[in-house]
């Protein structure tokens, strides 16, 4: 057996894996009715145990990112980098904990099932339904692409095999396995694909510390090649404290504004799942956070003269992996990327059919369309809008880890405060709602094309601050309704 079919090898049994899962899923809803089948593909009729829902957050908010751009400026910036990426280990916690039950026991009253479901119940406004649709499509799409151009570059650049070759392989996996099983299969395999990922960054990890001869003997290195390196300012005090701040809103509290992760806290089953989630998911995602970062930042001290941060994951794991290995940790990223695009393809399929459709055509009655075609429609809408995104990553754009910084933040200023807010500001209605999306989402496109020297701080500090004030303001200049 070849080294080349050795690496892809585990990378086909874990596709396979995926499909077989999505053909169970499948089947779940072949009995199901107009209005159930919109549950079940859309929310996985709100099953999902603990360790499921804790894995499904976990690889929904994982992404090429986590894999590949992070460990990159982990290898420029030392542990500094680590210390600020170790923010992200609240997300599981505070995303359940924050929204669960309240998000839960509200979309359960109201039967929503999706997000923009919820936000129709709270604000009763049509305009808030179509400002929040229009902006999660066209922010996802952005934010799909990036995945994929991503994902099929790091396959190219370990496996030697064309671009192409990488994006057809897993952008038509993702898109057959999400269209096929619906929500239930993205879930189910969202928690196969925490379990790779979790496996892929402690098998590199070990890798490199074998390699630098001990994590003592790496931070020795790292000293000798720059102090800075092991400093929680990083090189220089390339990184400030304004921007440790930000960071803390951009991947923490904003994470509540991301509607891939918010959706999730709709589907579990009981308080005890959502219970054991906050534990099982808090763990998983620090664990994984602090592996995978480390592995970048050691890995200065292995190879020292990359010309790119970027560089370094494939290079750590070409040069340091046996190939069934290498194999295993190129399926880590793909499940990363995988499990964030499923989410947001699926709830792109949601905002086209259920939220603008079936509201506006059907006026909001699901069982007025059979449901023999509403499940073709489902398949034909979520695999289209897949392909449609594969087909434009054949061209890759430069710059990407703008265009999915740029999509997460435009994400969290139009979802962030209505969400939030309006779980917990009764006083909170559509006026502010809308004043809301228009202003977080302009201020945040305004500062991100213009650029001003803000001192370190991110976009997204200002743009939240804006968003905030106009839903206040926009809310307290309309009457109360009266109870």
């Amino acid at each position: 057996m070849t080294d080349s079919i050795r690496l892809i090898l585990p990378v086909a049994v874990y596709l396979a894996a995926s499909m077989a899962i999505a053909l169970w899923a499948r089947k779940r809803s072949c009995e199901a009715t107009s209005q159930g089948f919109i549950e079940e593909y859309f929310l996985g009729s709100r099953s999902m145990g603990g360790f499921v829902l804790a894995m499904t957050i976990v690889a929904s908010y994982a992404s090429a990112s986590s894999f590949v751009g992070g460990p990159g400026v982990a290898y420029r910036m030392g542990l500094s980098w680590v210390l600020l990426a170790m923010i992200q280990v609240p997300t599981v916690f505070l995303t359940l904990g924050i929204l669960g039950k309240r998000f839960a026991i509200a979309a359960r009253e109201t039967r929503s099932v999706t997000i923009t479901d919820y936000l129709r119940a709270r604000y009763e406004s049509d305009a808030v339904v179509i400002l929040c649709s229009l902006a999660l499509i066209a922010f996802f799409l952005a934010a799909m692409l990036a995945q994929f151009i991503g994902g099929a570059r790091l396959f190219q650049s370990v496996t030697g095999y064309p671009y192409v070759v990488g994006l057809v392989l897993f952008g038509i996996s993702v898109v057959l396995y999400t269209a096929v099983g619906g929500f239930r299969a993205v879930v189910m395999t969202d928690a196969l694909q925490g379990l790779v990922m979790t496996a892929a960054v402690v098998v590199v990890l070990l890798a490199v510390i074998k390699a630098g001869g001990g994590v003592a003997q790496c931070v020795d290195t790292l000293r000798e090649i720059d102090p800075g390196l092991i400093t929680p300012t990083g090189p220089g005090g390339a990184i400030p404290q304004t921007f440790t701040l930000s960071f803390w809103i951009l991947v923490g509290i904003g994470v509540l504004g991301l509607p891939q992760t918010a959706q999730r806290c709709m589907g579990y089953r009981d308080s005890r799942a959502m219970h054991r989630a906050m534990i099982i998911g808090t763990l998983f995602i620090g664990f994984m956070i602090l592996c995978v970062h480390l592995a970048g930042a050691f890995g200065r001290a292995v190879f020292p003269d990359l010309p790119a941060g970027d560089l370094a994951m494939p290079t750590l794991i070409v040069e340091l992996l046996p190939p069934v290995w290498a194999g295993i940790f190129i399926a880590g990223p793909l499940a990363a990327i995988m499990s964030t695009v499923d989410s947001m393809l699926l709830l792109i399929s949601a905002a086209i059919i259920k939220d603008l459709y079936i509201q506006f055509r059907l006026r909001g009655d699901a069982s007025a369309m059979p449901v023999a075609r509403l499940k073709k429609t489902s398949f034909a809408i979520t695999a289209g809008m897949g392909l449609l995104v594969v087909v434009a990553a054949i061209e890759p754009p430069d710059l990407l880890v703008w265009i999915n910084i740029f999509a997460f933040g435009g994400l969290e200023a139009a979802f962030l405060c209505p969400i939030v807010l309006g779980l917990y500001w009764k006083r909170g209605n559509a006026a502010g709602a809308i004043a809301s999306i228009v202003c977080g989402v302009g201020t945040f496109m305004a500062l991100s094309i213009v650029k001003p020297d803000m001192g370190g701080v991110h976009a997204i500090v200002p743009t939240t601050l804006a968003s905030a004030a106009a839903y206040v303001a926009g809310s307290l200049a309309r009457p109360a309704k009266k109870p």
